[in-house]
């Protein structure tokens, strides 16, 4: 065995985007590299309305798969095409963009909207991929229960016990709850990037006391070791998929390989030709 050591910690920092939601951005251009290929990572805990009712209306996607995971709350979404739906407490959208797709979501008054939103690379080959809607519900999601804690199983495996499987990027996605003053150890693919989110509570890993809202990258390793504080119990996602080592261009809402590639994403908004599939819910 092989612990991993922290390799690097990007905390979050408050940050405003759609039409006016104030959220707290952890990964974006700055961490690429480094999290390949995780994107971008934002992150959403407010009781207040007024924070995120503005909400993300009607906007363009190509190139990128995003993870809307709902703890509180609830989202009602659609697209240019007519597909629409919600997200309640507990569940995730597992949307492939692909070759494009125009949609907005809109968050509604609750008592805590509490979750995130990770944006996935799509490898060079599968970018103009046919976009699709994977809904994941708590029915779906594989619950082991450990004297620690909770592990629920979203994608890849924990415990001999498997979550849904992805379309595209074989990512593994773990949701852990930890009971106050537990530790747990988990065994990761070393040749992975490998990261963990501390959603809600501080951790102890490699010996460093790290606060809430950061992502943890991971070095070397088989093996991940995350420690709740004496204190407070911990809630935190594991996430970990294969490195793409290919060159990203980004341009707001739009992830390609090439400069070239997001100028003619935007051409084609302009022309009215950005939809070339239409999506499907799978």
């Amino acid at each position: 065995m092989q612990l991993r050591k922290v390799q690097r910690i990007v905390r979050g920092s408050a940050a405003v985007d759609g039409a006016g939601v104030h959220l707290v951005r952890v990964l974006g251009p700055s961490t690429i590299e480094d999290f390949d290929p995780f994107l971008m990572l934002d992150s959403f805990d407010s009781r207040n309305p007024r924070d995120y009712i503005a909400g993300f209306p009607m906007h363009p996607h190509r190139g990128i798969e995003t993870v809307t995971f709902l703890i509180q709350g609830m989202i009602e979404h659609e697209d240019s095409l007519g597909n629409k739906g919600r997200i309640n407490d507990g569940d995730l959208q597992w949307m492939t963009s692909g070759s494009g797709i125009m949609h907005q979501e809109m968050p509604r008054p609750a008592e805590r909207m509490l979750g995130f939103q990770l944006w996935l690379n799509l490898p060079k080959n599968e970018k103009m991929t046919t976009p699709k809607y994977f809904d994941i519900t708590p029915k779906d999601i594989a619950e082991v229960e450990i004297p620690e804690g909770k592990v629920r199983v979203i994608s890849g495996k924990y415990a001999g016990v498997e979550g849904v499987k992805p379309h595209h990027i074989q990512a593994r996605f773990l949701d852990v709850s930890l009971n106050a003053g537990k530790s747990l150890e988990i065994d990761v693919n070393p040749t992975e990037t490998v990261f963990v989110f501390l959603l809600e509570g501080d951790a102890v890993i490699d010996g460093q006391h790290i606060a809430e809202k950061s992502a943890v990258l991971l070095a070397e390793g088989d093996t991940v070791r995350v420690e709740a504080l004496p204190e407070s119990k911990l809630s935190f996602q594991l996430f970990s998929a294969p490195p793409l080592h290919e060159p990203v261009a980004w341009g707001g809402p739009i992830v390609m390989n090439t400069r070239e590639e997001v100028m003619q994403a935007f051409e084609d908004l302009r022309q009215g030709s950005f939809i070339k599939e239409e999506a499907t819910g799978l």
